[in-house]
């Protein structure tokens, strides 16, 4: 009947980085896209701006 020895240290680090794990995932989640899903969002965004300025008629004189 003896019982398994923890070292308390060792266990209170392996819990923190469990916790920290799981509020990086929770970020992950909140936050959402990559960098590349950003960049290819503005890459699209930007050529539909170009196209839609090509297609105008007059010059904007500002």
């Amino acid at each position: 009947m003896s019982a398994e020895i923890v070292n308390l240290r060792q266990f209170r680090k392996q819990q923190a980085r469990s916790e920290r794990g799981k509020q990086a995932e929770q970020n992950r989640i909140f936050h959402g896209r990559t960098k590349a899903e950003k960049q290819l969002t503005k890459a699209l965004n930007d050529k539909a701006e170009k196209a839609l300025d090509q297609g105008r008629l007059e010059k904007d004189e500002t």
